[in-house]
């Protein structure tokens, strides 16, 4: 939940005052005194007798919206026509859509575009599939697909509920890497299925993002694909998370004076995000990890280990500490929390090493109050746009698969994925470089070129047949 005024809960009210009088000056001191924020106040229509006004404001949430509306129909004279909710707005209809990039004005056009002159391009893609690379959309076209079963913080909300928000990814891919991206939300959560699903989709794309497939699933829909596909296969709730992590710590170390060897790293989170996190931690040179969930420390005598939680076991936690996340915690240099909310409180931050790091990631409630944290610790991250330090994972992927695409890679690799993680961090300059940024704003011109050209170089042109480690 908001804990201020924010753009997402915004709403425009349409509204009848008089036309003299202080009812104008007393609709903003309304919407101020029910705790919203007035961003715009527009007269629509004017008489002698009454004006239209429309009245648009931030509210915390849905709630608090409705409380500034009946604020303002208490006001005498006030008439309420119309209550917009500025976000559904924006998704009416959808939030994208296809254009030809190719005019369409004559018979010649028509006839190169489409039939006859489409089947000479036809047959030259039989003869060599390679040449749909070259021909087609392939070449710039990315598949985001998901199940619905993990969407942002929602949970298993099914496919149609996915949509506005595969859209939204989609219409990310565009803004910041001009990359043609389409939502592919599938009504099943069988992984065969899923994983055959998308098998005989991808001939018309050049790369498959997976998108909120919850976990233990999602990594036995990755594996699969890898092997079965001959392009890319990014899950991006677990690659894109690990790189901007990666990148936000190296230089979160780099301010405290601090080496990725050397430090304590205590990780709440051991789902799809937290295993990614931690692998690439690792190859980055992480050595004293512990990682934590719901039921504690995870350690090799515990004995509800699955296979991803016995792989971290036992590359992590060598003293074999059993404990729960307070005492993981104490004494450790760096937090990076994938979890959930309200689990440590600003004296467990307290109790960490000199100078720590806090990556609190979990939205929109972080694992502990920001506020609380920067009390005690030299650096502090979140999830969210209205602090500091922002870990978004649209630093990473339009990048990571612009250089993918132009690259016509096969596979995703751990040397990309580590490839891109020091652009992005390298973006932030040492003249700016401070505990107020270690990471660069998602709006940053150069990010996504430079994560580009990180996993492009990468890649070496054509992506050799490396599998992840």
């Amino acid at each position: 939940m908001a804990t201020v005024p924010s753009v997402s809960y915004s709403i425009t009210v349409r509204l009848e005052v008089p036309a003299g009088g202080k009812a104008v000056s007393l609709l903003t001191h309304a919407v101020e005194s029910a705790g919203g924020v007035v961003t715009a106040l527009d007269v629509t229509n004017a008489g002698h007798e009454k004006l239209r006004i429309d009245v648009t404001c931030a509210a915390r949430d849905t709630d608090h919206a409705q409380a500034i509306v009946d604020q303002l129909e208490a006001i005498e004279g006030v008439v309420i026509h119309k209550v917009s909710d500025r976000t559904f707005l924006m998704h009416l209809g959808g939030k994208i859509e296809m254009v030809s990039k190719v005019p369409l004005r004559n018979r010649d056009e028509l006839s190169m575009a489409y039939t006859p002159g489409v089947a000479r391009v036809s047959m030259a893609i039989a003869r060599n599939k390679e040449d749909a690379r070259r021909l087609t959309i392939k070449r710039n076209t990315v598949a985001v697909v998901t199940d619905g079963s993990a969407v942002l913080g929602l949970g298993n909300i099914g496919p149609e509920a996915a949509l506005p928000v595969m859209e939204g990814k989609a219409a990310l891919f565009k803004r910041f890497a001009g990359i043609d991206a389409w939502p592919i939300c599938l009504d099943t959560q069988d992984v065969d299925e899923i994983v055959r699903t998308v098998q005989v989709i991808a001939p018309g794309f050049g790369g498959i993002n997976l998108e909120d497939i919850g976990a233990p699933r999602c990594f036995e829909v990755e594996r699969r694909l890898r092997e079965l596909l001959d392009i890319p296969v990014f899950h991006d709730d677990q690659h894109g998370t690990a790189i901007c992590v990666l990148a936000a710590l190296t230089n979160a170390l780099r301010v405290v004076d601090k080496n990725i060897e050397d430090v304590k790293i205590t990780m709440a989170g051991a789902g799809a995000a937290g295993y990614a996190v931690l692998r690439l931690l690792l190859a980055a040179g992480a050595r004293n990890v512990i990682v934590c969930d719901y039921l504690g420390a995870v350690h090799k005598g515990r004995e509800d280990l699955d296979d991803s939680l016995r792989w971290m076991a036992d590359n992590t936690n060598a003293e074999g500490y059993a404990g729960d996340l307070r005492g993981a915690v104490k004494d450790a240099d760096v937090f990076v929390g994938v979890s959930a909310p309200g689990i440590l409180t600003g004296d467990d931050i307290a109790s960490m090493a000199k100078d720590p790091v806090v990556f609190a990631l979990a939205n929109p409630e972080p694992e502990v109050s920001p506020d609380d944290a920067r009390e005690h610790a030299a650096v502090v991250a979140t999830g969210r746009s209205d602090y500091p330090n922002q870990i978004n994972n649209v630093l990473a992927f339009p990048g990571v698969f612009r250089g993918l695409l132009d690259a016509q890679a096969s596979v995703v690799t751990e040397e990309m994925l580590l490839a891109a993680a020091g652009a992005l961090a390298a973006v932030v300059t040492p003249e700016e470089l401070g505990p107020n940024y270690i990471i660069p704003s998602v709006f940053h011109p150069d990010v996504a070129t430079a994560v580009a050209a990180a996993v492009r170089e990468s890649a070496g042109g054509r992506a050799r047949g490396f599998t992840e480690a």
